[in-house]
Protein backbone atom coordinates (compact mmCIF):
# COMPACT_ATOMS: atom_id res chain seq x y z
CA UNK A 1 0.00 0.00 0.00
CA UNK A 2 1.19 3.52 -0.76
CA UNK A 3 0.68 6.66 1.29
CA UNK A 4 0.75 9.91 -0.69
CA UNK A 5 1.08 13.50 0.49
CA UNK A 6 1.29 16.90 -1.19
CA UNK A 7 3.40 19.62 0.43
CA UNK A 8 3.05 23.26 -0.73
CA UNK A 9 6.38 25.11 -0.76
CA UNK A 10 6.72 28.80 -1.58
CA UNK A 11 9.57 29.67 -3.94
CA UNK A 12 11.91 32.66 -3.95
CA UNK A 13 11.96 33.63 -7.64
CA UNK A 14 13.86 36.65 -8.97
CA UNK A 15 12.33 38.91 -11.60
CA UNK A 16 14.19 37.46 -14.62
CA UNK A 17 13.31 33.89 -13.70
CA UNK A 18 9.72 34.94 -13.00
CA UNK A 19 9.42 36.12 -16.61
CA UNK A 20 10.64 32.73 -17.81
CA UNK A 21 8.22 30.89 -15.54
CA UNK A 22 5.31 33.03 -16.69
CA UNK A 23 6.18 32.20 -20.30
CA UNK A 24 6.43 28.52 -19.34
CA UNK A 25 2.98 28.63 -17.73
CA UNK A 26 1.47 30.25 -20.82
CA UNK A 27 3.11 27.70 -23.12
CA UNK A 28 2.07 24.76 -20.95
CA UNK A 29 -1.56 25.89 -20.88
CA UNK A 30 -1.52 26.56 -24.63
CA UNK A 31 -0.11 23.07 -25.25
CA UNK A 32 -2.77 21.39 -23.10
CA UNK A 33 -5.51 23.38 -24.84
CA UNK A 34 -4.13 22.49 -28.28
CA UNK A 35 -4.38 18.79 -27.41
CA UNK A 36 -7.93 19.18 -26.09
CA UNK A 37 -9.01 21.07 -29.21
CA UNK A 38 -7.56 18.28 -31.34
CA UNK A 39 -9.29 15.62 -29.23
CA UNK A 40 -12.67 17.27 -29.89
CA UNK A 41 -12.23 17.58 -33.67
CA UNK A 42 -13.50 14.12 -34.63
CA UNK A 43 -16.92 12.52 -34.36
CA UNK A 44 -15.99 11.25 -30.90
CA UNK A 45 -13.70 12.70 -28.26
CA UNK A 46 -10.27 11.09 -28.09
CA UNK A 47 -9.00 10.49 -24.54
CA UNK A 48 -6.21 7.97 -25.16
CA UNK A 49 -2.83 9.38 -24.11
CA UNK A 50 -1.04 7.23 -26.68
CA UNK A 51 -3.27 8.36 -29.53
CA UNK A 52 -3.10 12.01 -28.54
CA UNK A 53 0.68 11.77 -28.21
CA UNK A 54 1.02 10.29 -31.70
CA UNK A 55 -1.26 12.90 -33.22
CA UNK A 56 -0.15 16.09 -31.43
CA UNK A 57 3.37 15.79 -29.99
CA UNK A 58 5.28 16.90 -33.09
CA UNK A 59 2.79 19.68 -33.87
CA UNK A 60 2.99 21.10 -30.35
CA UNK A 61 6.79 21.00 -30.35
CA UNK A 62 6.90 22.78 -33.71
CA UNK A 63 4.32 25.42 -32.84
CA UNK A 64 6.02 26.20 -29.50
CA UNK A 65 9.54 26.47 -30.94
CA UNK A 66 10.72 23.28 -29.29
CA UNK A 67 9.00 23.43 -25.90
CA UNK A 68 10.56 20.97 -23.45
CA UNK A 69 9.49 17.44 -24.46
CA UNK A 70 8.72 16.37 -20.90
CA UNK A 71 6.46 19.38 -20.36
CA UNK A 72 4.73 18.73 -23.70
CA UNK A 73 3.94 15.20 -22.51
CA UNK A 74 2.77 16.50 -19.13
CA UNK A 75 0.43 18.93 -20.93
CA UNK A 76 -0.84 16.05 -23.09
CA UNK A 77 -1.54 13.97 -19.96
CA UNK A 78 -3.43 16.88 -18.42
CA UNK A 79 -5.50 17.24 -21.58
CA UNK A 80 -6.20 13.50 -21.85
CA UNK A 81 -7.39 13.32 -18.24
CA UNK A 82 -9.72 16.30 -18.81
CA UNK A 83 -11.14 14.68 -21.97
CA UNK A 84 -11.63 11.38 -20.15
CA UNK A 85 -13.57 13.19 -17.42
CA UNK A 86 -15.90 14.73 -20.01
CA UNK A 87 -16.51 11.37 -21.70
CA UNK A 88 -17.26 9.76 -18.34
CA UNK A 89 -19.83 12.46 -17.48
CA UNK A 90 -21.52 11.99 -20.87
CA UNK A 91 -21.74 8.23 -20.30
CA UNK A 92 -23.59 8.91 -17.03
CA UNK A 93 -26.01 11.33 -18.71
CA UNK A 94 -24.34 14.42 -17.23
CA UNK A 95 -23.67 17.69 -19.02
CA UNK A 96 -20.07 18.61 -19.83
CA UNK A 97 -18.40 20.96 -22.26
CA UNK A 98 -14.97 21.06 -23.82
CA UNK A 99 -12.34 21.78 -21.13
CA UNK A 100 -10.45 25.06 -21.07
CA UNK A 101 -7.23 25.65 -19.15
CA UNK A 102 -6.92 29.03 -17.44
CA UNK A 103 -5.53 28.37 -13.95
CA UNK A 104 -1.80 29.31 -14.05
CA UNK A 105 0.15 26.11 -13.38
CA UNK A 106 2.72 23.67 -14.79
CA UNK A 107 3.03 19.93 -14.06
CA UNK A 108 6.56 18.67 -13.38
CA UNK A 109 8.09 15.22 -12.96
CA UNK A 110 11.66 13.96 -12.41
CA UNK A 111 12.54 14.66 -16.05
CA UNK A 112 11.61 18.31 -15.84
CA UNK A 113 12.38 19.11 -12.19
CA UNK A 114 15.21 18.25 -9.82
CA UNK A 115 14.42 18.50 -6.12
CA UNK A 116 17.19 19.46 -3.68
CA UNK A 117 17.25 20.02 0.08
CA UNK A 118 16.83 23.77 -0.15
CA UNK A 119 15.97 24.54 -3.76
CA UNK A 120 14.50 23.16 -6.96
CA UNK A 121 15.63 23.21 -10.59
CA UNK A 122 12.78 23.66 -13.08
CA UNK A 123 12.64 23.34 -16.85
CA UNK A 124 11.32 26.42 -18.64
CA UNK A 125 10.86 27.65 -22.19
CA UNK A 126 14.54 28.65 -22.16
CA UNK A 127 16.62 26.15 -20.21
CA UNK A 128 16.38 25.68 -16.46
CA UNK A 129 16.10 28.03 -13.53
CA UNK A 130 16.81 27.44 -9.85
CA UNK A 131 14.58 28.74 -7.06
CA UNK A 132 15.15 28.56 -3.31
CA UNK A 133 12.50 27.12 -1.01
CA UNK A 134 10.91 29.52 1.47
CA UNK A 135 10.64 27.25 4.50
CA UNK A 136 9.35 27.58 8.08
CA UNK A 137 11.65 27.18 11.06
CA UNK A 138 13.48 23.84 11.14
CA UNK A 139 12.17 23.00 14.59
CA UNK A 140 8.53 23.52 13.71
CA UNK A 141 6.23 20.55 13.18
CA UNK A 142 5.18 21.05 9.56
CA UNK A 143 4.43 18.91 6.49
CA UNK A 144 7.86 19.94 5.20
CA UNK A 145 9.68 18.14 8.01
CA UNK A 146 7.17 15.28 8.21
CA UNK A 147 7.05 14.40 4.50
CA UNK A 148 9.30 16.47 2.22
CA UNK A 149 12.50 16.02 4.22
CA UNK A 150 11.67 12.61 5.66
CA UNK A 151 13.75 9.61 4.64
CA UNK A 152 10.55 7.57 4.57
CA UNK A 153 9.05 9.55 1.69
CA UNK A 154 10.24 9.97 -1.89
CA UNK A 155 9.40 12.90 -4.13
CA UNK A 156 7.46 11.89 -7.23
CA UNK A 157 6.71 15.20 -8.92
CA UNK A 158 5.09 18.58 -8.42
CA UNK A 159 2.73 21.22 -9.73
CA UNK A 160 3.90 24.82 -9.92
CA UNK A 161 1.13 27.34 -9.23
CA UNK A 162 1.15 31.10 -9.69
CA UNK A 163 -1.29 33.26 -7.73
CA UNK A 164 -1.31 36.87 -6.58
CA UNK A 165 2.34 37.33 -7.59
CA UNK A 166 3.50 34.28 -5.62
CA UNK A 167 5.04 31.04 -6.91
CA UNK A 168 4.14 27.91 -4.94
CA UNK A 169 5.36 24.41 -5.73
CA UNK A 170 2.98 21.63 -4.64
CA UNK A 171 5.42 18.75 -4.20
CA UNK A 172 4.05 15.21 -4.33
CA UNK A 173 5.56 12.67 -1.93
CA UNK A 174 4.87 8.99 -1.34
CA UNK A 175 6.01 6.05 0.73
CA UNK A 176 5.27 2.37 0.62
CA UNK A 177 3.91 0.85 3.82
CA UNK A 178 3.03 -2.66 4.85
CA UNK A 179 -0.58 -3.17 5.79
CA UNK A 180 -1.13 -3.34 9.53
CA UNK A 181 -2.72 -6.77 10.07
CA UNK A 182 -4.06 -5.79 13.48
CA UNK A 183 -5.76 -2.78 11.89
CA UNK A 184 -7.12 -4.98 9.11
CA UNK A 185 -8.72 -7.22 11.69
CA UNK A 186 -10.76 -4.30 12.98
CA UNK A 187 -11.57 -2.56 9.68
CA UNK A 188 -11.76 -5.46 7.26
CA UNK A 189 -15.26 -6.50 8.32
CA UNK A 190 -17.41 -4.92 5.61
CA UNK A 191 -18.93 -2.29 7.91
CA UNK A 192 -19.78 1.02 6.21
CA UNK A 193 -19.97 4.56 7.55
CA UNK A 194 -22.37 6.62 5.43
CA UNK A 195 -21.76 10.38 5.11
CA UNK A 196 -24.23 13.00 3.86
CA UNK A 197 -22.97 16.49 2.92
CA UNK A 198 -25.03 19.66 2.96
CA UNK A 199 -25.29 23.38 3.63
CA UNK A 200 -26.85 23.59 7.10
CA UNK A 201 -24.85 20.56 8.22
CA UNK A 202 -21.55 20.22 6.40
CA UNK A 203 -21.40 16.50 7.16
CA UNK A 204 -23.65 13.97 8.89
CA UNK A 205 -22.70 10.33 9.48
CA UNK A 206 -24.84 7.23 9.75
CA UNK A 207 -23.61 6.98 13.35
CA UNK A 208 -25.49 10.20 14.10
CA UNK A 209 -22.66 12.72 14.32
CA UNK A 210 -23.38 16.16 12.85
CA UNK A 211 -20.80 18.76 11.81
CA UNK A 212 -22.85 21.92 11.51
CA UNK A 213 -22.16 24.62 8.94
CA UNK A 214 -22.58 27.47 11.46
CA UNK A 215 -18.89 28.26 11.88
CA UNK A 216 -18.21 27.92 8.15
CA UNK A 217 -21.09 30.23 7.25
CA UNK A 218 -20.13 32.75 9.94
CA UNK A 219 -16.58 33.15 8.66
CA UNK A 220 -17.67 33.11 5.02
CA UNK A 221 -19.94 36.10 5.73
CA UNK A 222 -17.20 37.86 7.70
CA UNK A 223 -14.68 37.53 4.87
CA UNK A 224 -17.27 38.66 2.32
CA UNK A 225 -17.88 41.80 4.40
CA UNK A 226 -14.15 42.52 4.61
CA UNK A 227 -13.71 42.11 0.85
CA UNK A 228 -16.76 44.29 0.19
CA UNK A 229 -15.43 47.10 2.38
CA UNK A 230 -12.00 46.97 0.74
CA UNK A 231 -13.46 46.91 -2.78
CA UNK A 232 -15.22 50.20 -2.08
CA UNK A 233 -11.85 51.82 -1.42
CA UNK A 234 -10.51 51.00 -4.89
CA UNK A 235 -6.90 51.73 -3.93
CA UNK A 236 -3.84 49.58 -4.59
CA UNK A 237 -3.52 49.06 -0.83
CA UNK A 238 -7.11 47.81 -0.73
CA UNK A 239 -6.47 45.45 -3.64
CA UNK A 240 -3.45 43.95 -1.89
CA UNK A 241 -5.48 43.53 1.29
CA UNK A 242 -8.28 41.78 -0.60
CA UNK A 243 -5.70 39.23 -1.73
CA UNK A 244 -4.49 38.87 1.85
CA UNK A 245 -8.05 38.33 3.07
CA UNK A 246 -8.48 35.62 0.44
CA UNK A 247 -5.38 33.79 1.61
CA UNK A 248 -6.49 33.98 5.25
CA UNK A 249 -9.96 32.74 4.32
CA UNK A 250 -8.59 29.75 2.42
CA UNK A 251 -6.16 28.95 5.23
CA UNK A 252 -8.87 29.07 7.90
CA UNK A 253 -11.23 26.87 5.90
CA UNK A 254 -8.51 24.34 5.10
CA UNK A 255 -7.78 23.98 8.81
CA UNK A 256 -11.50 23.54 9.43
CA UNK A 257 -11.75 20.79 6.79
CA UNK A 258 -8.65 19.09 8.18
CA UNK A 259 -10.24 19.05 11.65
CA UNK A 260 -13.52 17.62 10.40
CA UNK A 261 -11.75 15.03 8.23
CA UNK A 262 -9.67 13.90 11.22
CA UNK A 263 -12.84 13.45 13.26
CA UNK A 264 -14.59 11.61 10.43
CA UNK A 265 -11.73 9.14 10.07
CA UNK A 266 -11.64 8.71 13.86
CA UNK A 267 -15.38 8.02 13.75
CA UNK A 268 -14.84 5.27 11.19
CA UNK A 269 -11.97 3.72 13.16
CA UNK A 270 -13.80 3.80 16.48
CA UNK A 271 -16.79 2.09 14.85
CA UNK A 272 -14.55 -0.47 13.10
CA UNK A 273 -15.65 0.57 9.60
CA UNK A 274 -13.91 -0.73 6.48
CA UNK A 275 -15.50 1.84 4.15
CA UNK A 276 -16.52 5.51 4.34
CA UNK A 277 -19.21 6.15 1.73
CA UNK A 278 -19.93 9.66 0.43
CA UNK A 279 -22.46 10.76 -2.14
CA UNK A 280 -21.10 11.54 -5.62
CA UNK A 281 -19.91 15.16 -5.53
CA UNK A 282 -20.32 15.84 -9.25
CA UNK A 283 -23.57 17.84 -9.16
CA UNK A 284 -23.82 18.56 -5.46
CA UNK A 285 -24.35 22.29 -5.97
CA UNK A 286 -27.43 21.69 -8.07
CA UNK A 287 -28.83 19.13 -5.62
CA UNK A 288 -28.22 21.05 -2.40
CA UNK A 289 -28.27 24.69 -3.47
CA UNK A 290 -24.73 25.01 -2.13
CA UNK A 291 -22.50 27.98 -2.91
CA UNK A 292 -19.14 27.68 -4.67
CA UNK A 293 -17.62 28.02 -1.21
CA UNK A 294 -19.53 24.99 0.04
CA UNK A 295 -18.59 23.00 -3.09
CA UNK A 296 -14.92 23.84 -2.40
CA UNK A 297 -15.38 22.68 1.21
CA UNK A 298 -16.98 19.38 0.14
CA UNK A 299 -14.18 18.67 -2.34
CA UNK A 300 -11.47 19.42 0.23
CA UNK A 301 -13.21 17.36 2.91
CA UNK A 302 -13.47 14.34 0.62
CA UNK A 303 -9.86 14.73 -0.49
CA UNK A 304 -8.58 14.96 3.10
CA UNK A 305 -10.68 12.02 4.33
CA UNK A 306 -9.53 9.92 1.37
CA UNK A 307 -5.81 10.21 2.02
CA UNK A 308 -6.08 10.13 5.82
CA UNK A 309 -8.26 7.01 5.80
CA UNK A 310 -5.78 5.26 3.52
CA UNK A 311 -3.26 5.10 6.37
CA UNK A 312 -5.64 2.85 8.30
CA UNK A 313 -6.71 0.63 5.41
CA UNK A 314 -10.15 2.27 5.17
CA UNK A 315 -11.58 2.71 1.67
CA UNK A 316 -13.36 5.96 0.75
CA UNK A 317 -15.98 5.68 -1.99
CA UNK A 318 -18.70 7.71 -3.70
CA UNK A 319 -22.17 6.46 -4.59
CA UNK A 320 -25.04 7.70 -6.72
CA UNK A 321 -26.97 10.21 -4.56
CA UNK A 322 -30.28 9.86 -6.42
CA UNK A 323 -33.22 9.90 -3.98
CA UNK A 324 -31.04 9.34 -0.90
CA UNK A 325 -32.81 12.32 0.71
CA UNK A 326 -36.29 11.10 -0.30
CA UNK A 327 -35.95 7.39 0.42
CA UNK A 328 -36.98 5.96 3.77
CA UNK A 329 -33.97 4.18 5.25
CA UNK A 330 -36.37 2.06 7.33
CA UNK A 331 -38.77 0.61 4.72
CA UNK A 332 -37.36 1.81 1.37
CA UNK A 333 -40.40 3.84 0.29
CA UNK A 334 -39.32 6.80 -1.88
CA UNK A 335 -41.39 9.96 -2.33
CA UNK A 336 -40.55 13.71 -2.59
CA UNK A 337 -43.00 14.52 0.21
CA UNK A 338 -41.15 12.26 2.66
CA UNK A 339 -38.79 15.15 3.30
CA UNK A 340 -39.70 18.66 4.45
CA UNK A 341 -36.61 20.75 5.14
CA UNK A 342 -34.59 19.02 7.84
CA UNK A 343 -37.48 16.76 8.86
CA UNK A 344 -38.08 13.32 7.39
CA UNK A 345 -41.33 11.38 7.85
CA UNK A 346 -42.08 8.36 5.68
CA UNK A 347 -45.58 8.57 4.15
CA UNK A 348 -45.77 4.77 4.11
CA UNK A 349 -44.39 3.44 7.40
CA UNK A 350 -44.35 6.63 9.48
CA UNK A 351 -40.59 6.48 10.24
CA UNK A 352 -39.43 9.90 11.51
CA UNK A 353 -35.90 11.22 11.82
CA UNK A 354 -33.57 14.06 10.88
CA UNK A 355 -33.48 14.21 7.06
CA UNK A 356 -29.69 14.40 6.81
CA UNK A 357 -29.26 11.45 9.16
CA UNK A 358 -31.73 9.43 7.10
CA UNK A 359 -29.77 10.36 3.94
CA UNK A 360 -26.47 9.29 5.51
CA UNK A 361 -27.93 5.86 6.27
CA UNK A 362 -29.22 5.59 2.69
CA UNK A 363 -25.78 6.46 1.31
CA UNK A 364 -24.24 3.66 3.34
CA UNK A 365 -26.97 1.20 2.31
CA UNK A 366 -26.54 2.12 -1.37
CA UNK A 367 -22.85 1.29 -1.15
CA UNK A 368 -23.74 -2.11 0.36
CA UNK A 369 -26.27 -2.89 -2.38
CA UNK A 370 -23.79 -1.89 -5.07
CA UNK A 371 -20.94 -3.96 -3.66
CA UNK A 372 -22.53 -6.94 -1.90
CA UNK A 373 -20.94 -10.04 -3.40
CA UNK A 374 -21.46 -12.71 -0.78
CA UNK A 375 -17.72 -13.49 -0.79
CA UNK A 376 -16.89 -11.85 2.50
CA UNK A 377 -16.37 -15.18 4.26
CA UNK A 378 -19.17 -14.56 6.70
CA UNK A 379 -17.98 -11.13 7.82
CA UNK A 380 -20.84 -8.80 8.74
CA UNK A 381 -22.01 -6.42 6.02
CA UNK A 382 -23.84 -3.44 7.41
CA UNK A 383 -24.11 0.30 7.87
CA UNK A 384 -22.91 1.47 11.26
CA UNK A 385 -25.45 3.41 13.30
CA UNK A 386 -25.03 5.02 16.70
CA UNK A 387 -27.48 2.50 18.15
CA UNK A 388 -26.20 -0.56 16.29
CA UNK A 389 -25.96 -1.72 12.68
CA UNK A 390 -28.39 -2.31 9.82
CA UNK A 391 -27.67 -4.69 6.94
CA UNK A 392 -28.64 -4.45 3.29
CA UNK A 393 -31.84 -6.45 3.86
CA UNK A 394 -33.01 -4.21 6.70
CA UNK A 395 -31.89 -6.53 9.47
CA UNK A 396 -30.90 -4.65 12.62
CA UNK A 397 -28.48 -5.53 15.41
CA UNK A 398 -28.07 -3.36 18.51
CA UNK A 399 -24.81 -1.83 19.64
CA UNK A 400 -22.75 -3.27 22.46
CA UNK A 401 -23.10 -1.72 25.94
CA UNK A 402 -19.82 0.06 25.31
CA UNK A 403 -21.24 2.03 22.36
CA UNK A 404 -20.06 5.59 22.46
CA UNK A 405 -22.24 8.59 23.21
CA UNK A 406 -19.53 11.25 23.03
CA UNK A 407 -19.72 14.62 21.34
CA UNK A 408 -17.15 16.08 18.93
CA UNK A 409 -16.05 19.68 19.08
CA UNK A 410 -18.01 21.72 16.55
CA UNK A 411 -20.36 18.76 16.04
CA UNK A 412 -23.16 17.02 17.89
CA UNK A 413 -24.33 13.44 18.13
CA UNK A 414 -27.85 12.42 17.23
CA UNK A 415 -29.13 9.30 18.99
CA UNK A 416 -31.84 8.26 16.56
CA UNK A 417 -31.92 4.77 15.02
Amino acid sequence: MEVRRTVPVALDVDSDDAVLLEDTVDTFLWSAQYVVDHAFEGESVTSSKTTLDDETYDDVREKTDGFNGGLVQAARNKAAEACKSVVTRWKHGKKASKPTFTSPHVVYDHRTATFHDDHVSLATTDGRIEADYVLPDEDSDTPHSEYLFSDEYETTGAELHYRDGNWVLHIHCKKGVEADTSEQETTGNGTVLGVDLGVNNLAVTSTGTFWTGDEFDHWRREYEKRRGSLQQCGTRWAHENIQSVGRKEEGRFKLMMHRISNELVAEARENECAVIAFEDLTDIRERTGASWGHKWAFDRLYEYVEYKAEEYGIDVKQVNPENTSRRCSHCGFTHPDNRAGEEFECLKCGYENHADYNAAKNIGLRYLRRNQTGSDGGAPLGVRLNSGMVNVNGGYSSASPEARTGVHAESHRFSGG
